[in-house]
């Protein structure tokens, strides 16, 4: 296994996957292991942030005192133009198979990825 990139559960700017060795499975996010195969040869990648809308929901009750601020707030599953899929926040007016690009902005005092429509 590679040494780990920086990725936005770090604070840096950047969605990181993994590729199997063993078996050429993508997945998102870091494990010690393939969940395809088990393997333990895993190389990490910055994805593009390009991707397409596979399901989306709008969150219209806080979950916690510190989102209350966000309410009401898109969560998205987006399927990774590289080859994962992934749940993020997004912009309100998304609709499922819309091209995405990721960006990241603050919520609730954390950095996250945010998908908005690809220009």
């Amino acid at each position: 296994m590679s040494g780990p990139i920086a990725d936005w559960t770090k604070g840096a700017e950047a969605i990181v996957y993994q590729t199997c060795s063993a078996c050429g499975a993508r997945q998102y996010f870091r494990r010690s292991f393939c969940a395809a195969c088990g393997s333990s040869d895993l190389a990490e990648h910055r994805a593009s942030g390009a991707g397409t809308v596979y399901a989306t929901s709008l969150v219209c009750r806080a979950a916690t005192p510190a989102t209350r601020a966000h309410v009401p707030y898109n969560i998205v599953l987006v399927d990774a133009d590289d080859g994962f899929r992934m749940m993020a926040h997004g912009d309100k007016d998304l609709a499922i198979g819309d091209k995405v690009a990721a960006r990241f902005t603050q919520f609730a005092g954390r950095l996250v990825p945010y998908f908005a429509k690809a220009k």
